[in-house]
């Protein structure tokens, strides 16, 4: 039913392709544009919205390395438990 498309980013000319699958998705969810942006100019476009993002440092609380969180773990309650990203992994692969 759909083909893929090759259409040109407006931000920084480069062609990408417009996937038979991310077509139908759109179609799915009632989007009636096709995207203007190639994926790196969209992630760029996002991460400017959001805007630097400061980061803590403190120590993981299953291997004792270091842990750069997104949040201040001095606000944490006592229960909440603190990983590095190792250990975070780990634990969400089980």
């Amino acid at each position: 039913m759909y083909e893929d498309k090759t259409l040109t980013c407006k931000e920084c000319g480069k062609e990408f392709v417009f996937t038979a699958g991310e077509q139908e998705f759109y179609a799915e969810k009632g989007f009636s544009n096709e995207p203007q942006r190639c994926k790196e100019c969209r992630d760029a476009r996002k991460n400017a919205a959001r805007g630097d993002r400061k980061f803590y440092e403190t120590t993981c609380q299953r291997c004792g390395g270091v842990a750069r969180v997104p949040f201040d773990p001095s606000k944490i309650r006592g229960d909440k438990e603190i990983l590095c990203s190792e250990c975070y992994a780990a634990k969400s692969n089980k």
